[in-house]
């Protein structure tokens, strides 16, 4: 395995941690997901998001801080990382959710701090229409979830592909359309055999069966 550190990106519903866990299970792997339920704003914020998202993107860059910078410690029991978040998000998402002069602020905050994380060896982005993404979560549940608009989604959506298209680093675009990493082994495979190539740097698409 090339690629010690693995992030799977991807919109809300894409499918991040599902596939996260089953690869971090494959391949044996130490298991990073964000803990986005310990939030206490975000069901606030989806009722009132003038109100909490500044909060929201607060309380969520801090913890995803706190998660990616004990990757600086060596694990004795695992040598490949797999995360089901990129940092940068926090900026992708406040640049949506946030007013401007909130938005400002927020990223003086993130360009003091990012620096000091280690970034993956490989990023492995799942896009997937709003329809699908709709589905997911519909499938999920969750009670704060249900009623996300489709123009956020496709806000969000615009915000990841952007940055993909000028990131540096290698970027496997997933056709996430049909994924069921769950119920279709074949699915999983495609990935597996995807991180055992080398790739050059830039954008590798990849088309599930």
């Amino acid at each position: 395995m090339n690629y010690r550190l693995i992030t799977i990106e991807g919109n809300i519903g894409a499918g991040k941690t599902t596939l996260s866990t089953l690869l971090a299970k494959q391949l044996d792997a130490r298991l990073v997901l964000e803990e986005f339920s310990d939030n206490p704003f975000l069901p606030k914020f989806y009722a009132d998001p003038d109100r909490y998202g500044f909060p929201l993107e607060l309380f969520f860059m801090a913890e995803r801080f706190k998660q990616l910078n004990a990757l600086l410690e060596p694990d004795m029991f695992h040598q490949v990382t797999v995360s089901d978040y990129l940092f940068i998000k926090c900026l992708l998402f406040a640049k949506v959710t946030l007013a401007e002069q909130e938005y400002q602020l927020y990223k003086r905050l993130f360009d003091i701090i990012h620096q000091q994380l280690i970034y993956p060896d490989i990023l492995i982005y799942l896009q997937a229409p709003v329809a699908k993404l709709q589905s997911n979560i519909h499938k999920r549940n969750r009670s704060y979830e249900q009623q996300i608009p489709d123009e956020y989604l496709n806000s969000i959506q615009q915000s990841y592909l952007s940055y993909i298209q000028q990131r540096s680093g290698i970027t496997l675009m997933v056709d996430a359309s049909n994924a069921n990493f769950l119920e279709d082994p074949r699915h999983l495979q495609v990935i597996l055999e995807a991180l055992e190539k080398d790739y050059t740097q830039g954008i590798h698409r990849l088309s599930l069966p």
